[in-house]
């Protein structure tokens, strides 16, 4: 089981990018997907998710109305798009992996939930 990340950088406020979560050693469709984010002093903060079965998808606050998350499961991708992206959105972003995602409202944004890790990659936004 492996994901890895992909498609950060650095951007100007206001602009854009898509991360790309490549996963590998299981069919996509077998997990809930997450997107964390950690900043340097702080917690890793839960941002969006995508749900197994359904494709239900999950925003925080921080984010909603700025960041997409989709997959494609033909290709076991999922992707995060981000838009109009603030310096505050600097951070280490990392994909992660759901194995048993429970009944009910979905706990996307507790790292403990998820079982598998990418390795992290860095988006740097400029003011």
């Amino acid at each position: 089981v492996q994901l890895v990340e992909s498609g950060g950088g650095l951007v100007q406020a206001g602009g854009s990018l898509r991360l790309s979560c490549a996963v590998s050693g299981f069919p996509l469709n077998y997990y809930s997907i997450g997107w964390f984010r950690q900043a340097p002093g702080k917690e890793r903060e839960g941002i969006s998710c995508i749900t197994r079965n359904d494709g239900i998808t999950y925003y925080a606050d921080s984010v909603k109305g700025r960041f997409s998350i989709s997959s494609d499961n033909a290709e076991n991708m999922v992707y995060l798009q981000m838009s109009n992206l603030k310096p505050e959105d600097t951070a280490v972003y990392f994909c992660a992996a759901d194995t048993l995602p429970p009944p009910g409202v979905y706990p996307f944004t507790d790292p403990n939930q998820f079982d598998y890790w990418g390795q992290g990659i860095q988006v740097t936004v400029s003011s």
